[in-house]
């Protein structure tokens, strides 16, 4: 047991995000299928966009909360700036997910749920590389 903590203290940043990460995909997926499922057809381009938007919302307003109480600790005292910050580092990654979402649902007529899958990996790795690295940062 000791050896597991101690493992968790050298890694507890990435073990961290990677339980908020999953915390918030999941949050965000249940936006955008609660959406597909309710009042947006994912077969329609733009309301499979829609959705993907409203997903990302709702997402990024998690992921912000979590990232920075648990993930990075921040201490950061303009809360504005710093969630304006994060909110903004997550337009490259919504981008990079409607891109993605775009090609393999509309053009290559790939289930949306699998689609959602795999932009979900690409965009959470994204997500912290860019956090840790600017959003983040630890000044030194």
């Amino acid at each position: 047991m000791e050896k597991l903590k101690e493992l968790y203290r050298q890694h507890e940043e990435i073990v961290n995000y990677i339980v908020v990460g999953v915390m918030t995909t999941l949050f965000s997926w249940a936006v955008y299928f609660i959406s597909v499922f309710t009042f947006l057809d994912a077969e329609n381009a733009i309301q499979l966009q829609i959705a993907n938007i409203l997903s990302w919302i709702a997402g990024v307003a998690f992921a912000y909360v979590t990232n920075r109480k648990f993930v990075f600790k921040s201490k950061e005292k303009n809360i504005l700036k710093e969630a304006t910050q994060f909110s903004m580092s997550r337009v490259s990654t919504l981008l990079l997910d409607m891109v993605v979402m775009f090609v393999m649902v509309t053009l290559w007529g790939i289930n949306d749920g699998i689609s959602k899958i795999v932009s979900a990996v690409l965009v959470t790795i994204t997500n912290y590389l860019i956090s840790k690295l600017f959003v983040f940062k630890k000044d030194k």
